[in-house]
């Protein structure tokens, strides 16, 4: 696993220094951008991070490339995004037990017209469902956020906003969870209770 942070869409940020970090068990790793080599870098003992401090920002996108024995082990790569277009939706599980307490987490996220998350979306997001469940609760992640969790429409926070399902006692059958936002394509997923 690689994971690089920052996301790498800022539009204010054109030409200036703009650290990159990627976490990973790996014992090397090297940063692309925009095709060309940051450097390849070794682990240190018991630190999961590799730091690249001197990387100037341009819009295109980042790629990361770790190594464990001297092998390919994992990549990642991140893109400049584009302006919202569409709405994905990702559930954590799409089998629950139709016992009344079984949940599913739907994640949702605001992507542009090549799928790429945009990181900064903050559109209002509504949720609905269909079959034998409920949103029982919303959230996304912004600790400045007070909406009540049972409000089926959450402001996105970085992009993500989140439903919480939960099946019915004694009802199984599909469940169609959907995502809506103004000006952006929708998002449903199917789960089935049994």
């Amino acid at each position: 696993m690689a994971h690089i942070l920052p996301h790498w869409t800022w539009p204010d940020r054109v030409g200036e220094v703009t650290p990159v970090h990627v976490f990973s068990a790996a014992d090397e790793a090297e940063l692309f951008v925009n095709g060309e080599s940051a450097g390849r870098q070794q682990r240190e003992e018991s630190n999961y991070r590799f730091r690249w401090d001197d990387v100037t920002y341009a819009p295109g996108e980042l790629r990361v490339v770790a190594y464990k024995d001297g092998e390919e082990w994992a990549t990642e790569t991140v893109k400049t995004a584009g302006a919202a277009a569409a709405l994905t939706a990702t559930p954590d599980r799409d089998t629950l037990a139709a016992d009344g307490q079984d949940l599913s987490f739907v994640t949702v996220a605001v992507v542009d017209a090549d799928g790429n998350p945009v990181p900064e979306a903050s559109d209002a997001v509504t949720f609905s469902v269909r079959g034998p469940a409920d949103i029982v609760a919303t959230d996304n992640g912004d600790p400045a956020d007070f909406v009540e969790f049972p409000s089926l429409t959450r402001d996105a926070f970085s992009g993500l906003a989140l439903a919480v399902v939960r099946t019915r006692a004694g009802a199984a059958g599909e469940i169609i969870v959907s995502a809506a936002a103004e000006g952006l394509e929708g998002a449903r997923v199917t789960l089935l209770a049994s």
